[in-house]
């Protein structure tokens, strides 16, 4: 799975799964464009690819903001010359029940973690259709295909993340780029680390293989995706969540 010559774009990729999908995708040869509201841990990973021989760039940018996202990918293109992939991973979560469920909770969770996807793959989708290639994967979650009690709002933006992947799969087809989904079930990472003991426990027992997966999991589906041996699939969803959730 080489990428080298490749330009790949992450988004929350100052920790978790968008920072170990940014490590894996260097790891492979593609140069990357690290996107993330924190400034400081972007330098940090950014430092750490190019102190490694990789390539990196950090460009600070909260996906909720359209014009912060526009600046952004305006930004990393004009540094690296154009973006190839896409990974769209930004996520947040403002769990409660629906009955309690502010609006503005809502709200900032569908435009971080659904609106964003549409905003950045309008943004870097000249750049694939120029050189007639391109991935885009954006990551889901187990609770967009089977939903999660206190998570309306979350399952609900992963749910359409799933069908923006098939809507840009059929579109952008016949140009050679595909779209498709990683869909993770519970991994460790600082989303989950504020979960209780008691709750992973509970989550463990429902998971086949038994353990708690991890971002480099993730990573590594991300990176088959974005790479030439994945170029017969697309608008597909790839299930990350040893067994959770089959079919």
């Amino acid at each position: 799975m080489k990428l080298e010559g490749r330009v790949a774009l992450v988004t929350g990729a100052s920790q978790g799964i968008g920072r170990a999908c940014a490590l894996a995708l260097v790891r492979h040869g593609a140069h990357v464009a690290l996107a993330a509201r924190n400034q400081q841990k972007l330098d940090e990973l950014a430092q750490q690819i190019n102190a490694a021989g990789g390539k990196a760039g950090a460009f600070a940018m909260d996906v909720a903001d359209e014009e912060q996202i526009k600046t952004g990918i305006k930004a990393a293109i004009a540094q690296f010359g154009k973006i190839d992939i896409l990974v769209n991973n930004a996520g947040i979560t403002k769990d409660q029940l629906v009955m309690r469920m502010k609006r503005a909770d809502w709200d900032t969770v569908l435009n971080t973690n659904l609106t964003s996807a549409y905003l950045c793959t309008q943004q870097v989708i000249s750049s694939m259709l120029k050189q007639r290639w391109g991935r885009i994967v954006n990551i889901t979650s187990v609770f967009g295909q089977m939903g999660q009690a206190g998570q309306a709002n979350y399952a609900s933006s992963k749910a359409g993340l799933i069908g923006l992947t098939m809507a840009l799969a059929r579109e952008l087809a016949s140009r050679n780029i595909t779209c498709n989904a990683v869909a993770p079930g519970f991994i460790e990472t600082s989303m989950t680390a504020v979960l209780s003991d008691e709750f992973k426990q509970t989550a463990v027992k429902q998971i086949p293989l038994g353990r708690v997966g991890t971002p480099e999991d993730v990573a590594n589906a991300v990176v088959f995706l974005a790479s030439e041996e994945a170029s017969y699939i697309t608008g597909h969803v790839l299930n990350v969540n040893g067994g959770m959730l089959m079919g």
